[in-house]
């Protein structure tokens, strides 16, 4: 049974930084393609960034040069820094997986796997 725990949320001001954790267990991250999305009230879901096994990273504009993702497989961890934090950043992020799909950003939303999300808000 594949799980995955996100923590690290809360509340700064614009500019601030977070640093988002997802916990996962259940099965091994080579096999599998991660990213996080999120969706803001009202919105509909945005992938933020994908990572396949290899480590390559796809950012969505929006994000680039201030999110950097990042894995530590000893902990099965998946880590999300997230600097220069806009209002507009403000949203649910989830940690997604899904194998045997296309490792790209536009499919994280969909993935079949995600955690229960951690709230960021960001405040002007």
């Amino acid at each position: 049974l594949v799980q995955l725990v996100e923590s690290g949320g809360g509340s700064v001001q614009a500019g601030g930084s977070l640093r988002l954790s997802c916990a996962a267990s259940g099965y091994t991250y080579s096999n599998y393609c991660m990213g996080w999305f999120r969706r803001a009230a009202g919105k509909e879901r945005e992938g933020v960034v994908a990572i396949d096994s290899d480590g390559n990273t796809s950012y969505a504009d929006s994000v680039k040069g201030r999110f950097t993702i990042s894995q530590d497989n000893a902990k099965n961890t998946l880590i999300l820094q997230m600097n220069s934090l806009k209002p507009e950043d403000t949203a649910m992020y989830y940690c997604a997986a899904d194998r045997g799909v296309p490792c790209g950003l536009r499919f994280v939303p969909s993935f079949d796997y995600w955690g229960q999300g951690t709230q960021v808000t960001v405040s002007s």
